[in-house]
């Protein structure tokens, strides 16, 4: 953990949750700052899920096949990972309300021409800049939240990740009512009403301002734009090359794809060994523990919305339904959610975050195997009910310990970079089970889906930092001991 701190700061150690660190007596109540900040996640965390089950509708509309429609769901992902380390590179310069301000209008603005585009090709751009301001709009809300000391971060937490669990859970039962309703275009443009969300936020705009005052130092020099383009090329080509079968990629594009993610993998590691404060800083991904949070997280998410992705269309084959009732016998699952965000705060009391992490994990594994394995609508739902409950319970906990992984001044940047991960798993469950599918049975699928949250159950038994050790009592996050 030598390299994560500036010079002269000694490690860090990574609070336990039983002795939490002195509160502030002017902080923001997290109860109350966290059911506005829930309220602004809901409709980006919608969008994820709502219009899989409007794609048959939106490729008879726009006359394209239904694996081109596929785009619709991997635009959203890609730029809405891509954009989260971007906004915390911008939080060394601005306060959280105004990164929150910034990508709640370009969420509305390209949901919206989404929601009108004639072609596909519009539709898919319009979600590329959705995407793009769901990913600001998150990290300001994780900045805000993160910022607040103590037992009201986890308060604050707990209550995001359920808000932002049952929105994505909910998401095929309002899809389907929506577009039975009102059509597809509406469904598309469903993250708009986080306009009117946020004039609801004012009111909390002097606690969303403090909360990112006086507790950066980081770098306000120029965006490292190479670095940024990497990465971007990475994620992008690995979210396509996942999906190259079930969009009919032909096999020459397929190759140059490969052969542009090598070469930007290529490029990050030499970015980052050429340029320790760039886009993605040594100091911050040497940290000991961070890449493990990130691998966890990432390997969670992809699990849990690996499952969404596909059970919708197996409780409509089994029950011989639609889409509006598949997504009302999967609410019991997304109403786990809240309970998992509540149980949270308890959890990370008597246990430490990676112990915590290391169950949540084995959970989403269980959830997956059950999904698999077991057929009928009540196995479905048990089995998104755990990925649920993995899902809303990471990411409370993951990025509630990325701020003590690192100096104070790299703080934004290291949440940009680890929900960036846990986003990039999100795109990367659906794109392995639909382009399984097409080459294997579905619950072969879902399996090898399985070991993606296994494999993040091993890190975090194994790859966690050695000391689960409990700060001293007089330490604060991201003060030099």
């Amino acid at each position: 953990m030598s390299q994560h701190t500036r010079q002269g700061t000694p490690p860090q150690t990574v609070p336990s949750g039983g002795a939490p660190s002195p509160e502030r007596t002017d902080a923001p109540d997290g109860r109350r700052l966290g059911l506005t900040l829930g309220m602004l996640v809901l409709p980006m965390y919608v969008a994820l899920g709502a219009p899989s089950v409007a794609l048959p509708a939106i490729g008879r509309a726009l006359a394209v096949p239904f694996g081109a429609t596929a785009w619709i769901l991997a635009a959203w992902s890609l730029t809405s990972a891509l954009a989260m380390p971007v906004a915390g590179r911008l939080l060394a310069r601005w306060n959280p309300f105004q990164v929150l301000v910034t990508g709640v209008v370009a969420l509305a603005a390209g949901s919206a021409l989404a929601g009108a585009g004639p072609t596909l090709s519009v539709v898919i751009v319009g979600r590329l800049i959705g995407g793009a301001g769901a990913g600001a709009t998150v990290i300001a809300v994780f900045a805000a939240a993160t910022a607040l000391p103590g037992r009201h971060r986890i308060q604050a937490l707990g209550i995001i990740a359920a808000a932002s669990a049952t929105a994505s859970g909910c998401g095929t039962l309002l899809g389907g009512a929506v577009t039975a309703w009102l059509g597809w275009r509406a469904v598309l443009a469903i993250p708009v009403l986080a306009l009117p969300l946020l004039l609801a936020a004012l009111p909390s705009r002097r606690a969303l301002t403090r909360s990112g005052s006086g507790e950066r130092n980081g770098s306000t020099g120029r965006l490292d734009v190479v670095g940024a383009a990497v990465l971007s090329v990475l994620a992008g080509s690995l979210i396509t090359l996942l999906q190259a079968h079930s969009v009919g990629l032909p096999a020459p594009v397929t190759l140059v794809v490969a052969a542009a993610g090598v070469l930007a993998a290529v490029g990050v590691w030499w970015r980052v060994r050429s340029t320790p404060d760039g886009f993605v800083p040594r100091r911050v991904i040497a940290a000991r523990g961070f890449l493990a949070a990130g691998l966890i997280g990432g390997t969670v998410f992809a699990g849990y919305y690996g499952v969404l992705f596909r059970a919708p269309s197996l409780i409509e084959q089994a029950t011989g339904g639609g889409p509006l009732e598949a997504g009302v016998i999967l609410v019991p699952a997304a109403a786990c959610s809240v309970l998992a965000g509540r149980l949270v705060g308890t959890l990370t009391d008597r246990f430490t975050g990676w112990q915590v992490s290391a169950g949540l994990a084995a959970v989403t594994v269980v959830g997956v195997l059950v999904v698999a394995v077991f057929n009928g609508p009540i196995p479905v739902v048990v089995g998104t009910a755990l990925t649920v409950c993995g899902f809303a319970g990471a990411q409370a906990v993951l990025v509630g310990l990325a701020p003590d992984l690192v100096a104070a001044d790299d703080r934004d940047t290291a949440q940009g970079l680890l929900n960036f991960m846990n986003a990039l798993g999100g795109g990367i469950g659906p794109a392995t089970v639909a382009g399984l599918s097409g080459i294997v049975p579905v619950p072969v699928a879902l399996a090898v889906l399985a070991a993606l949250p296994l494999a993040g159950l091993v890190v975090s038994l194994t790859a966690r930092p050695a000391a689960d050790r409990r700060p001293r009592p007089d330490a604060t996050r991201g003060s030099p001991r």
